[in-house]
């Protein structure tokens, strides 16, 4: 039987096909998270060169606020991830869930 050998991950595809690495993932003290920032966050734990823990150590996250990037990407890509994107999703869920059933 073949041996599997778990080999940590160098490299992972960014948000627009850079190559991104530990080495050039945003600053841990970014303090404007704009789409673009979030998105590599977002890239490089889907693509396993963060670990979830690791990254809301590394960027001081709760573990919803990096599912809701998550959700966000999944939903609409890197556009998704804008203040004013997400603020309108926020609305869109908040009028749906109002709504009462007939």
């Amino acid at each position: 039987m073949p041996q599997i050998i778990d080999t940590p991950v160098q490299e992972v595809d960014g948000p627009n096909g850079e190559r991104l690495t530990k080495d050039n993932l945003p600053p841990r003290d970014t303090s404007r998270r704009v789409a673009r920032r979030k998105a590599e966050v977002v890239a490089a734990v889907n693509g396993g060169l963060l670990s979830v823990p690791e990254a809301c150590e590394r960027y001081a996250l709760s573990l919803e606020e990096l599912v809701s990037w998550q959700r966000a990407v999944d939903r609409d890509g890197m556009p998704g991830l804008r203040a004013s994107k997400v603020q309108q999703n926020r609305n869109k869920h908040e009028r749906a869930n109002r709504r009462v059933p007939a």
